[in-house]
This record gives structure tokens, sequence and C-alpha cells, in this order.
């Protein structure tokens, strides 16, 4: 079966991971692989958070507006997403920066992404 919209073939998605977003957070970063605008930033937990955790994004330092990730609690495979609203300009090499704070539970790593379109 045909899907009734196909894909745009000049997006890419860049991933990052990082080994904890409860106690002790640690950020993740991605390289960017060419020059575009950011579309799309989220995070996938892989173990359930308590409280209310966020995730700051940036581009080479320089916080990307409407791109602070909220995570509240959730299960293993819980998605959250957010849709930047400016500062999402991106060029080769930059590095997007996913740092995350304030919620709490020991060893729950996550993987991020950043959908960048040409």
């Amino acid at each position: 079966m045909a899907l009734p919209e196909l894909h745009p073939v000049n997006e890419a998605v860049v991933f990052a991971h990082s080994g904890q977003i409860g106690a002790s957070p640690a950020a993740a970063y991605a390289r960017v692989p060419f020059r575009g605008k950011i579309l799309k930033v989220g995070v996938v937990q892989s173990g359930a958070v308590t409280g209310t955790g966020t995730v700051a994004t940036a581009v080479n330092g320089n916080a990307i507006a409407g791109g602070s990730l909220s995570v509240t609690g959730g299960a293993a495979g819980t998605l959250f997403t957010a849709v930047p609203t400016a500062v999402n300009d991106v060029n080769e090499d930059d590095v997007i920066s996913f740092t995350p704070s304030g919620a709490t539970g020991a060893n729950i790593p996550a993987t991020f992404h950043a959908v960048i379109r040409k």
C-alpha cells in the first residue's frame, strides 16, 4: 500500500544519546550534517522518570526558541517533541546540544533527535 504523502528527501534526522536524564543528568550532542533549519526536536526515554524534567536545546550554545522539551513521567518508549519558533537555522558542522535537568530517577537513558531540512 502506498503512503498518502511522500516524506521529503531533503530532510535528515540526527541523533544523540544520554546515559542519564534523571538524577545526575548528562548532556548529549549531535553534529549537523548540512546547512538548513531545525523543524522539530524530541526525546525518547528508555525508562520512567519521576517529577517534571526539562531538556534545553541549543545550537553552538545559543538556545533554540521554542525548543525546550518537557519530560513529564512516562514509561520507557515515551516520546516528547517540540517545534522550534526561532534560532533554528543551522550550518554544516554546527553542534546541537540537549541538556536535561529537573527529573529524578536513576539510570534512565534517552535518545534525542532533531529533524533538519536543507
